[in-house]
């Protein structure tokens, strides 16, 4: 059945239509649709400029689009959030190059979930030294360090490691809906002196004369989506000084093609939108994932990025609330810790052992972390 495999690695995902590319992905998860992709890339927020090269991986059976994976070529590490720097400063005092790299990944999007799609009857195993044959020649052709898939599920986590690939872990923040029936039911398992702090927070918003409305794709209209990206650009100016990942004309085609899973949380004083936080949402999960403000107001960031979303899911009976990544201070707010995954492979160097030895070392750690984190958690004693 694996006779006749080939892999083309094209450089826009207009070079395979939606209907073949989305087929393969058959699952609700928002960000690895074409459209999403295709959003960015016409948007300008990936391509050549933002160091986000396309290499979308088509494995073919003749010619028979049988599987798809997208990878990138990067010359940074920037919007991956699942941090190498550590990696990148070793090569540097060795006076190696660690850029270009190739990554297996959603663009500015830190969430678990679907990486290589496949065609009815196929597994990952069938397909993937394949794949990987073709990244060596990829590897070889553009100088690159080292392979990495982030964020991947755990059955394709599996196939890679047992293929030699090296595990990372990383902690996030995840909440999760225990069948509740309303916000304030959620807050009843809280401890008491969370539950206050919780509805404290919440009134402050109310008490400074902000509004916040919850906004479906559908309703969100052009001017929407320039007020918007404005408030994004604004928020990275002043935390990171540049405007961001995405271009305006990104979240304009985003909200376009995606309207259907897109929730927005937006908050109004005196008529006027001064915040908003943008959320992606598939059947039982519910992604945070864009933030903006013009100016700052008391608790408004965890009343838009985490209560609202907390009181959609529960209305509309999602299962998981992704937060997206770091954020200790979600603790308190019952988001529990998680562990997500990536996998590696670097070409050899004198640096080979001494990484393999840090991510053992480091997955140690992270389990740690995590069982300390979760004594943090508000949630009563039973």
């Amino acid at each position: 059945m694996t006779e006749n495999l080939t892999v083309d690695f094209v450089s826009s995902i207009s070079e395979v239509s939606a209907e073949e590319w989305d087929a393969l992905f058959p699952i609700p998860y928002p960000f690895i649709r074409h459209a999403f992709f295709d959003a960015l890339e016409r948007g300008g927020s990936i391509g050549a400029l933002s160091g986000w090269v396309p290499r979308y991986g088509l494995v073919y059976q003749r010619t028979q689009l049988i599987a798809a994976i997208p990878w990138f070529l990067k010359s940074h590490s920037y919007g991956e959030y699942f941090f190498d720097w550590a990696f990148a400063e070793a090569y540097e005092r060795y006076n190696l190059d660690y850029y270009p790299k190739l990554v297996c990944a959603i663009p500015f999007t830190p969430s678990s979930g679907a990486r290589l799609g496949l065609a009815a009857g196929w597994k990952a195993e069938q397909v993937l030294p394949t794949i990987e044959k073709k990244l060596d020649e990829l590897a070889i052709a553009y100088g690159v360090s080292n392979c990495q898939c982030l964020y991947l599920e755990d059955d394709l986590k599996g196939e890679f490691i047992q293929r030699g690939w090296w595990q990372r872990d990383d902690v996030q923040f995840q909440w999760l809906n225990h069948d509740y029936s309303s916000f304030d039911d959620f807050l009843a398992q809280l401890t008491s002196r969370k539950r206050k702090q919780i509805r404290k927070e919440r009134h402050a918003v109310i008490a400074q004369g902000v509004e916040v409305r919850v906004l479906l794709g559908g309703e969100l209209d052009r001017q929407f989506w320039l007020e918007f990206a404005q408030l994004y650009q604004l928020t990275y100016l002043k935390r990171s000084g540049h405007h961001g990942y995405l271009t305006p004309d990104s979240f304009m085609r985003l909200g376009e093609a995606l309207a259907d899973s897109i929730m927005v949380t937006a908050a109004f004083c005196e008529q006027k939108m001064v915040a908003a936080a943008l959320y992606f949402y598939s059947d039982n999960t519910l992604y945070g994932r864009y933030w903006g403000c013009q100016q700052e107001f008391d608790f408004l960031h965890f009343e838009t990025c985490y209560y609202a979303g907390i009181e959609f899911c529960i209305e509309r009976g999602l299962s998981f609330f992704d937060a997206g990544a770091q954020g200790e201070h979600k603790l308190k707010r019952g988001f529990e810790p998680i562990v997500r995954h990536g996998v590696y492979r670097f070409t050899e160097s004198p640096l080979t052992p001494a990484i393999e030895g840090f991510c053992t070392r480091e997955r140690q750690m992270l389990a740690q972390y995590r069982a300390q984190a979760e004594q943090q958690l508000p949630f009563r004693k039973s």
